[in-house]
Formats: C-alpha cells, sequence, structure tokens
C-alpha cells in the first residue's frame, strides 16, 4: 500500500511563526512526519490576497517561516518545504477549480465571511480574496494528499476542497483526486494575550516563537487575566483565563498547573506571581527553538537550498497531477 501524504497549509509568510501555530499545527507537524509524507507549503500567492501592495514583506517572510520550521523539527530529510508561487499549475488547477464554483457559494464560505468582515472589506473585496478557498483547494490537491491537518476554523476550506473533488471526479468521469480528511489538534486554537480571539499576527496580540526572553516576559505580565480579581485575596476565574489556557499548553508539570489553578479559584493567588511563573514556562519551552533558529540563521543560503530543492520535487508531482487533470478533460494536444 502506498504510503498516505498529507500537506500543511495555511501558514502564510507574512510575519515569523506564533504560539498559536505551534500549538496549532507545528507541533503536530513533526510528529507527522515520522508517519507521512509530508508536504509543507509556503503560501506567498495566498499572502499576496491581503498584502498585494506590499510584496516585499511576503517575500522577506517566506526565509522567516523556513527557519521557523526547521527550528520546531520540521526535518528536510523527512518533510518536502517548497514555496507555492514556485509551482505555476496551482495558479493553473485554480483556474480550472473556478468553472466548477459559483460565487455565491464562495460568498458563503464562513471562513471567507469571517475574514471579509474582520478585515472590513465589505463590498471592497477583491476577487483574489473571495476566491481564496479555491487556491487553497489547488494548494491541497496539487499532491493529492489524504489529510490535511487544519484549526476548526478551517474546515470550511477543507469541506469545499472536498466538494470541488467530487465536482471534478464526477463530471469528468474519472477518479484523479482522493477526497481529503481533516486532522484537528488536540488544542486547535490558542487565544491571544488580549483574551478576545485567536493569536494571530494581525491582532498584535501573539507571542512569536523568535521572541527573546525580555519580550516574552514583557508580553506575558501584560495579558489579559480576570478583570474581576482585583485583590490576590480574590477568587479567581480559571476558565477562559489566558494565563491558564497557555500554562495547560505548554507547562509539562500538570499537577503543578493544577494547584495553581485551584489556589487561584480559592483566592489568595496574584496575577503577577502566575503570570512570572507562565513567563518562565514559555521561556523554557522556547529556548532551545531560539537556539535551533539562530544557528539556522547563520546560514540562510543553505535554508533556502532547502526550500528550493523542496520545491523543485514538487514541480515534478504537480507537473503529474496536471497530466493526470488534462488527461480527465481531455484536454492534452499531442
Amino acid at each position: 500500500m502506498a504510503q498516505k501524504k498529507i500537506i500543511l497549509t495555511g501558514d502564510r509568510p507574512t510575519g515569523p511563526l506564533h504560539l498559536g501555530h505551534y500549538v496549532g499545527s507545528l507541533i503536530n507537524r513533526v510528529k507527522l512526519q515520522d508517519q507521512y509524507k509530508q508536504y509543507v507549503i509556503l503560501a506567498d500567492v495566498q499572502a499576496l490576497t491581503d498584502n498585494y501592495d506590499n510584496p516585499q514583506k511576503v517575500h522577506d517572510n517566506v526565509l522567516q517561516v523556513a527557519l521557523d520550521y526547521l527550528a520546531v523539527g520540521i526535518d528536510p530529510q523527512k518533510s518536502t518545504i517548497f514555496i507555492q508561487s514556485m509551482i505555476p499549475q496551482i495558479a493553473e488547477l485554480t483556474i480550472f477549480y473556478l468553472n466548477l464554483v459559483t460565487v455565491s457559494r464562495l460568498s458563503r464560505n464562513p471562513t471567507v465571511k469571517t475574514e471579509i468582515a474582520h478585515k472590513g472589506y465589505g463590498e471592497s473585496v477583491t476577487a483574489g480574496f473571495l476566491m481564496y478557498p479555491v487556491s487553497q483547494a489547488a494548494d491541497i490537491t496539487i499532491v493529492k494528499p489524504n489529510l490535511v491537518p487544519v484549526g476548526e476554523d478551517q474546515l470550511p476550506m477543507v469541506e469545499q476542497t472536498n466538494e470541488i473533488v467530487r465536482h471534478f471526479n464526477r463530471l469528468y468521469k474519472k477518479e484523479v483526486f482522493p477526497e481529503v480528511e481533516s486532522l484537528i489538534p488536540k488544542m486547535a486554537r490558542l487565544v491571544g494575550t488580549d483574551g478576545k480571539t485567536k493569536m494571530s499576527k494581525s491582532h498584535g496580540n501573539a507571542i512569536y516563537l523568535c521572541d527573546d526572553a525580555d519580550t516574552v516576559t514583557k508580553k506575558v505580565m501584560g495579558m489579559y487575566t480576570d478583570p474581576n480579581h482585583l485583590k490576590v485575596s480574590d477568587p479567581g476565574a480559571v476558565e477562559d483565563n489566558p494565563v491558564f489556557i497557555y500554562l495547560d499548553a505548554f507547562d509539562p508539570d500538570t499537577a503543578k498547573v493544577q494547584e495553581l489553578k485551584d489556589h487561584y479559584a480559592r483566592g489568595g493567588l496574584g496575577d503577577v506571581v502566575i503570570k512570572k511563573y507562565l513567563a518562565q514556562v514559555l521561556n523554557t519551552f522556547l529556548e532551545p527553538i531560539r537556539t535551533r533558529r539562530s544557528e539556522f540563521a547563520k546560514d540562510p543560503h543553505m535554508v533556502m537550498d532547502i526550500i528550493l530543492k523542496g520545491t523543485e520535487i514538487v514541480q515534478g508531482v504537480a507537473e503529474r497531477t496536471m497530466c493526470d487533470v488534462k488527461e480527465a478533460m481531455g484536454i492534452i494536444y499531442t
């Protein structure tokens, strides 16, 4: 039986990766690369849907995101990292897929609707942004994967991908693409330091994997907690408290975390104390990642060589996929 394929999408190179990326996908990617044939996409074309006026930002962050991948343990001997814009077959497949999707269906996609509202686009939304789910469907299916690790907010994207796959296979009477299965991590989303929404570059509420110890501590000390916990002696709310959400995610000493929760809930434990402890936990977790990242950053040409070699591999895979696509559609002219 052929080894199952897995493709990882969604990490757009608009800045370095943060703790939300780690719990949402990176921790699983390191594990999954030992179980599957894994492809990791640097989605620079997708990043341009809302950074079209600043392509240099996207260009520069391709290297930064690759450094984060390598620093957390993505192994180029096990995973194939590639640049989206260097696979022209993805754009070609996107065009074919656009004929299979209506504008009204794209407009109803919950992920797209949420992003349009968040960015305040309204009627000024670009066609490129609206067709994001179709582009992502092409990203996913270009290597014919079986599995896609995603957060819960990305499930509508995978659902739409499978709609397109079914429509294509049925219309052209050939099983060119397999349907893909979503893999949702145990903690699919990490709330931001402001406690209001998920951790995100655009919300300014993120702790980055490359943040130094002082920056991490400063961000933690400014974190939102329980607004009703005014005095140390007051009982505090543990549920939905970002400090304890982060401790659950990153502190391996679960007994210690439970002890802190119990103490906070009955009163007598101040926010400053618990935040200092969290800062220590996060810096302990991040230090080896920062060290590895620093070592890789010393040789950016070597990192780019890894990416370009991975891209060359995917170029071959994509060419074979598009041969199958065009054969099914009957548009091979030889």
